[in-house]
């Protein structure tokens, strides 16, 4: 949690000024047990009826006081706790976004969404109560036993037995109970994983008729995160009880020895009250101490989980890099004995892979599936980094390019086709910030999209759901690849993102992009021959290999992978296109 304390920067007042008011509230209750005492020996001794109304005023009085001042408490807390947990949460995201896909793939979405949203939501709530109360109890408790020792020395050497008794306990439990809220959250992350899937793949789940079965995964975890946060409240709910017995055996010590000593002159029964009073208020304020650490023990958990986060470093960066200027007369890309093997994976997904592709050259990527397809086009884009061989752009290694030159030179359209929710405009513009619209335009008609959206009653400005649920799967990859177009891009890879379009859409698809592409260089990755057979090069993959690399003709006579690929999918007057 110490790491994080650095979000409370810039409210500095508010974390000093929080816990001062409650200290000043506190100092106004410790006030409380004195008037009473004076009511009991002087007012009530005496039958002073206005001495006891004066009494009362002033406890109203230091009521009120203690109200304003716990008040101002709150607001001090409660705007230094969510300035911490704004600047927690931004930073998280901001470095969740720096992350490449080696540790996005390593920790997950659900995990990430738990610890973004549910655990800084526990560690703001810990801030805030520490800022309450954790000066506030230790303060009563050692206020309350100093005054106990003012008025009876002897009898307030129960509160210094009473006091570390109760530190004991708090102290057992606290250390009970960390792990424990650890597994909490770590469940959590588990209920997040089969909610985001179920939503995600709902249609599946209905099309195999896998209600039930997804029904009853989901309630056997939250039946074990039900019993982790039972047996933490189990633990949790020893607090209470043990501080009462404990306290009520420290009134019970205090009432007869208190006794004794009035007996004796050395007391008077109003002190007597004053003490149960002040017993009282430790108790209370132990009691919200327990509580205070069961909030903190979440707090401590879950800012354990957001440090693992943090400590989890960009396997990429683009430190010490500038922009390049191309090499002239250099590929668009160069592939230079490239092999590549994701994290934990037994074997490569890419072995020794050497090819060129020139400028406005348009290159056909083809195989089976798993053959290592998009693997390969990540790489162009610097998604991954190779552990052997070399990637080049324009001549010079992927490695050496800022993120931002080198995203802004290739233009991906990812298998699944991902839009955000806003208008049309809105989406478009992620290629292109200030994209015309006429510019926006020219890239749907070249995507074949323009026509669809023309038909929408608000043409650009019609909106677009979360992830493009109102829009079929054909009209999603058309936008998709419209806006990568709009950047217009050196480098353009379509991952396999024509998949939903029927032939004559794909193949005018195909024939715009060529014609309206000019110098653009475009990498199609698809599994049908069609697709890549008018290509200028096709490489064709087999089991991460290289397997042969030509046009359509010589692949056809020389690649045995390419001539099987192509028979499966058309016929022999098809494949020579007679």
């Amino acid at each position: 949690m110490k790491r994080l304390l650095k979000y409370l920067k810039g409210y500095e007042k508010e974390t000093i000024l929080a816990p001062l008011f409650k200290m000043l509230e506190a100092t106004f209750e410790l006030i409380v047990p004195l008037v009473v005492a004076g009511i009991v020996d002087v007012g009530i001794k005496n039958r002073d009826t206005a001495y006891i109304w004066r009494a009362c005023i002033l406890m109203v009085a230091l009521g009120l006081i203690g109200l304003v001042c716990s008040l101002t408490a709150q607001y001090f807390s409660a705007r230094a706790a969510m300035g911490f947990s704004t600047g927690l949460r931004k930073d998280m995201f901001s470095h969740i976004g720096k992350l490449s896909y080696k540790e996005l793939d390593r920790l997950g979405t659900p995990t990430l969404i738990t610890r973004i949203t549910s655990d800084i939501n526990q560690a703001q709530a810990g801030v805030n109560l520490v800022l309450r109360l954790f000066l506030r109890s230790p303060f009563i408790v050692a206020g309350a036993v100093v005054m106990a020792f003012t008025i009876n020395v002897k009898v307030a050497i129960i509160f210094v037995l009473a006091v570390p008794l109760i530190s004991v306990v708090l102290y057992a439990i606290m250390k009970w109970t960390v792990p424990i809220y650890k597994r909490v959250q770590a469940s959590l992350d588990k209920i997040s994983l089969l909610t985001r899937e179920n939503h995600v793949g709902v249609r599946v789940v209905r099309a195999f008729g896998r209600q039930k079965e997804e029904r009853a995964a989901f309630s056997e975890t939250n039946n074990e995160y039900t019993k982790i946060q039972i047996a933490a409240g189990k633990i949790s709910a020893l607090l209470n009880p043990a501080t009462c017995v404990i306290m009520n055996f420290a009134v019970m010590g205090i009432l007869w020895l208190g006794g004794r000593e009035v007996n004796s002159g050395n007391l008077t029964q109003g002190d007597v009250v004053a003490l149960v009073n002040y017993m009282s208020q430790i108790l209370i304020a132990l009691v919200a101490l327990a509580n205070l650490i069961v909030a903190v023990t979440k707090a401590l958990a879950s800012a354990g989980r957001i440090n693992e986060v943090f400590d989890t470093l960009p396997g990429l960066t683009d430190e010490g890099t500038k922009e390049l200027e191309a090499e002239a007369g250099a590929p668009a890309v160069e592939f230079s004995d490239v092999t590549f093997t994701y994290e934990d994976a037994k074997a490569p997904s890419l072995s020794h892979i050497s090819f060129q592709a020139m400028p406005g050259e348009t290159v056909g990527i083809i195989g089976g599936t798993g053959c290592g397809k998009s693997t390969l086009v990540n790489l162009i884009g610097r998604f991954y980094d190779v552990q052997e061989g070399e990637v080049r752009v324009n001549g010079n290694p992927v490695k050496n390019y800022p993120f931002s030159q080198l995203r802004r030179k290739v233009g991906m359209v990812p298998q699944q086709a991902v839009l955000f929710k806003g208008t049309i405009r809105e989406n478009m513009r992620w290629g292109k910030e200030d994209a015309s619209e006429k510019e926006i335009f020219h890239a749907l008609s070249v995507a074949q999209a323009e026509e669809f959206v023309r038909k929408k009653p608000e043409g650009l400005n019609t909106m677009i759901s979360q992830g493009g649920t109102n829009l079929s799967g054909g009209q999603r990859q058309r936008l998709t690849i419209a806006r990568a177009l709009v950047g217009n891009p050196e480098i353009l890879i379509l991952d396999d993102s024509a998949s939903a379009l029927d032939f004559a859409t794909d193949a005018a698809l195909r024939r715009a992009i060529k014609k309206e592409t000019g110098e653009m260089t475009v990498f199609l990755v698809s599994q049908r021959a069609s697709s890549v057979r008018q290509a200028d090069k096709i490489l064709v993959l087999d089991d991460g290999e290289l397997a042969g690399v030509g046009n359509h003709e010589q692949l056809f006579k020389n690649c045995q992978v390419y001539r099987e690929i192509c028979l499966s999918q058309l016929s022999e007057e098809e494949v020579e296109g007679k």
